[in-house]
């Protein structure tokens, strides 16, 4: 599926994707990665430059092993955001709830965490998961990060894993992350961010956009739409930069695109999976 050109085909293109990522764990118990059942990416997410080697052991020991199959982020933001006790915090795109859990355990008996995602399958994992690991807790609602359903300066940190590239309207998402933080609170992701302008040929590819590539901003398209929507102390860190060989792996499924010189001098080092945060200021 290429030329992805509409804000529902960005969608539809989601949904379908990792509503089958859920559907393998939920039927199979078997390991995914960000690429679902796409050639994008060859091997099982162990194997995956973008979700490998994400959490430490000790992070995960204790949460159902359903929640770790379906890890599909490009980082640890419950491990960078600093939560506190008695914080109210939101995943934005929560798929099985991994980093929900986490957050609940961080922020204690008298703070919360709500996940959000628009997927049916993944809500109905990250609800049992939820129910396995015996965490209170926790609520997870259905809806887009373009329209999240909570009140206005509801929640102290907003989270998330991999999944805010995948959105087709980015500033909104990041009008709505404003808009639900309480003031002084903070936004803490992890997202897939690139260096340099993207390859159209990359870019035009519906597949690559699910996979967690093609809708990746620009490191400085980033930082103005948070400064836009009113954020401060915005800053981008890179966690983990990707070589051409990692990139020859994302795009495998296209023999075109792998045997073309110059895409593999465009790509090399272009990508990043980054932290990203920003403060809603308290006045």
């Amino acid at each position: 599926m290429d030329d992805i050109t509409t804000t529902l085909g960005v969608v539809n293109t989601v949904k379908e994707r990792y509503g089958s990522i859920a559907r393998l764990v939920l039927e199979q118990g078997e390991r995914t990665s960000c690429c679902g059942e796409s050639a994008c990416c060859e091997g099982t997410a162990g194997n995956d430059p973008i979700t490998a080697g994400l959490y430490a052991d000790g992070d995960v020991r204790d949460l159902p092993e359903e929640a770790v199959l379906a890890s599909l982020g490009c980082g640890n933001p419950t491990a960078l955001a600093s939560l506190a006790e008695g914080e109210v915090v939101l995943d934005l795109g929560s798929g099985g709830g991994i980093d929900v859990l986490l957050s609940a355990k961080r922020v204690g008996p008298t703070g919360f965490a709500y996940g959000l995602d628009m997927t049916d399958e993944m809500l109905e994992l990250a609800e049992r998961n939820r129910q396995k690991s015996g965490v209170t807790n926790v609520r997870f609602l259905k809806g887009t990060i373009e329209d999240v359903p909570l009140p206005d300066s509801s929640v102290d940190v907003i989270i998330s894993n991999c999944v805010i590239n995948l959105a087709a309207d980015k500033d909104r998402v990041v009008r709505e992350a404003y808009r639900v933080l309480k003031p002084g609170g903070r936004l803490a992701v992890s997202d897939i961010v690139w260096r340099r302008p993207l390859p159209d040929s990359i870019r035009r590819s519906a597949d690559l956009w699910a996979g967690c590539i093609a809708g990746a901003l620009l490191e400085s398209e980033y930082l103005e739409k948070l400064v836009a929507a009113g954020f401060e102390r915005v800053s981008i860190t890179p966690t983990r930069v990707y070589t051409l060989r990692d990139m020859q792996d994302l795009i495998a499924s296209d023999k075109g695109r792998r045997q073309d010189p110059a895409l593999h001098e465009a790509l090399e080092d272009a990508m990043m999976s980054a932290f990203i945060r920003a403060e809603k200021p308290t006045s």
